[in-house]
C-alpha cells in the first residue's frame, strides 16, 4: 500500500490468471535440479530449467552412451553456468549467456549408431520466485 491508500488491487484490478513457477514445476514445464548438486557446482540459488533443456540433459537414449548419465550430465550444465555467471558478475546483469555441450546420439541407415557433440546455447535468467526469493531458470534462447 502506498502513502495515498492505493494497493495494485485498486490499480490494475484483480488478478484474472495467475501461472506460478510452482504450476511449471508441477506440470513439467520446468524440472528442478537437486539442490545438493546445484550447492556442489557453486551454485547457492535454486535452479530449474525449461522441458526442452531437460531433453539436453536426459535425451531418453543415455543407455546408448557409455560413461554418460543424467547426474553427470547436470553438473556439466551447471559448472559451465558457474563459470560463466562469475566471469560475468562485474556486469551485475540478471541474463547470463553461456554455451554448454552434450554429446547426442542417433541411428544412421542400416542401424549404425552415430555420437556427436551437440553445443547449445543457454540463457540462465535469475529472478524473484513465487515468494519472491532468487531462483534461476536455464533455458534455450527462445524460449521464455
Amino acid at each position: 500500500m502506498d502513502q495515498d491508500g492505493d494497493t495494485l488491487t485498486s490499480l490494475f484490478g484483480e488478478v484474472i490468471h495467475q501461472y506460478t513457477r510452482e504450476d511449471a514445476l508441477r506440470d513439467g514445464v520446468l524440472v528442478e535440479l537437486p539442490v545438493v548438486l546445484c550447492r556442489e557446482a557453486g551454485v547457492i540459488v535454486p535452479v530449474a530449467v525449461t522441458s526442452e533443456v531437460w531433453h539436453l540433459i536426459d535425451p531418453g537414449n543415455l543407455e546408448q552412451m557409455p560413461g554418460q548419465s543424467v547426474t553427470g550430465r547436470a553438473w556439466d550444465l551447471l559448472w559451465t553456468f558457474a563459470n560463466a555467471a562469475q566471469s560475468n558478475s562485474g556486469r551485475h546483469r540478471s541474463t547470463v549467456a553461456y554455451r554448454c555441450m552434450f554429446l547426442t546420439c542417433g541411428e544412421a541407415m542400416g542401424g549404425t549408431v552415430i555420437t556427436e557433440c551437440k553445443t547449445a546455447t543457454l540463457r540462465a535468467v535469475c529472478g524473484p520466485g513465487d515468494r519472491g526469493e532468487p531462483v534461476i531458470t536455464i533455458m534455450l534462447p527462445w524460449e521464455d
